[in-house]
């Protein structure tokens, strides 16, 4: 999509291709475009309207009923926060006293909307065109335009002392190819700058990559690991005035649409956050395989709170390198997957399909951690033909290949 296609979609004849484009959107694309062209409307149209009738499919996960009048890049949507992220940030932003906002490098504006709607005022400052136009464009969708104003700009020369809030979120991926960028000093701003917000501003956060290298945490900064229903999202510092730990993992269980607690159109407001916070020195014994093992959720790994949470459990880990926490009761928690272990193999194919073909396994949830395993083909390996169900936790235990045949805890 371009300036000019995006300015075509937004007269009531664009309006009308993208209602007509959501009625055959994720059908067969040829399909769809000869619908579409079948009913007069012009060829380019017809594509761009398809276009963001799929991309506003997809956003339904990350923006639930909001993306129905949103726009969209390929590449914008990929590196957009999630709605339940997004307005998380910005309540806590908001509980700090920040009521004015720069977001610099605002993408599409998924941040900069999500703090709107928390009542700051935003100024979004975006180096890509198209993209200010869109995030502008979300703006009014919304209703926001009075909280959420676009400037087409370089986010390195944004006057700063117009806010009391900064937020940040670098391009990580290149213009025009949609690339992921590795190197931090090639994100857009760049990391220099990015990570000089917190000495001008004192209160500034940046949104960054949840693989993160912990070694480019500043100094002072509280780095927090997010995860969405065991999905690991992104990785946020809090600096200055707003970093209160060393590290935080935060674990987010939204209500689903039918839920009961959650009222109409609006189930990112019931999302439930589960927080560990630490400081990272601590380190979790290391001792036996014991009843039940824990599978830690990927939030509290990279925020490096494994520790914490063996304290928690009552826990220790079987391989100093390895993030499975085995405990002799089973304790609720939502920062792990707990699992009752029958079985602890050495292992060796042909004893572990024996002896599921003996318990009549025939499917297999695998989990992995220090294994070179490909689950897929472990279980085509495996030749199940039973009709019981087993989990099989891939693991090594003091260094050793070892496989741990368990199932859900029963008491």
């Amino acid at each position: 999509m371009d300036l000019g296609q995006l300015a075509e979609l937004r007269t009531p004849a664009g309006s009308a291709a993208l209602a007509a484009a959501t009625e055959v959107a994720g059908a067969d694309p040829l399909a769809a475009a000869m619908t579409l062209r079948s009913a007069g409307l012009p060829a380019g149209l017809a594509a761009a309207a398809l276009t963001q009738a799929e991309l506003r499919r997809r956003a339904m996960g990350k923006f639930g009923p909001a993306a129905a009048d949103m726009f969209f890049t390929r590449a914008g949507l990929e590196q957009a926060t999630r709605r339940v992220v997004a307005r998380r940030r910005a309540d806590r932003l908001r509980a700090a006293g920040v009521r004015t906002l720069a977001d610099l490098g605002c993408g599409l504006g998924a941040d900069a909307l999500a703090a709107a709607h928390a009542g700051l005022r935003v100024y979004g400052v975006e180096a890509d065109p198209l993209t200010a136009a869109i995030a502008a464009a979300n703006a009014e969708a919304a209703g926001l335009t009075e909280r959420f104003t676009v400037d087409h700009g370089d986010a390195t020369a944004f006057d700063t002392d117009r806010v009391d809030g900064v937020f940040c979120d670098p391009a990580r991926r290149r213009t025009g190819t949609g690339r992921r960028i590795f190197d931090p000093s090639a994100y857009a701003p760049p990391w220099d700058f990015v990570v000089g917000l917190a000495g001008r501003v004192p209160r500034t956060v940046v949104k960054v990559a949840p693989g993160l290298d912990h070694q480019l945490i500043p100094a002072g900064a509280e780095a927090e690991w997010v995860s969405v229903h065991g999905d690991l999202v992104e990785a946020t510092l809090w600096c200055g005035e707003l970093a209160t730990v060393a590290r935080r993992a935060t674990v987010l269980r939204e209500a689903s649409p039918g839920d009961a607690s959650s009222s109409a159109g609006s189930a990112a407001h019931h999302a439930t956050a589960h927080e560990l916070t630490g400081s990272t020195v601590a380190e979790a014994p290391v001792g036996p395989v014991r009843r039940y093992v824990y599978d830690p959720d990927p939030a509290v790994v990279r925020a490096h709170l494994v520790a914490e949470l063996a304290g928690m459990l009552d826990a220790n880990l079987a391989d100093p390198t390895i993030a499975y926490l085995y405990a002799d009761t089973p304790t609720p928690t939502p920062f792990a997957r707990c699992l009752e272990i029958t079985d602890v193999l050495p292992f060796s194919l042909k004893r572990l399909r024996a002896l599921l073909r003996e318990r009549r396994v025939g499917r297999v949830e695998i989990r992995k951690r220090g294994s070179a395993l490909e689950p897929e083909r472990l279980r085509h390996d495996l030749r199940l033909t039973g009709d019981q169900p087993a989990s099989l936790v891939l693991t090594r235990v003091g260094g050793a290949p070892t496989v741990l045949i368990c199932h859900p805890p029963t008491s």
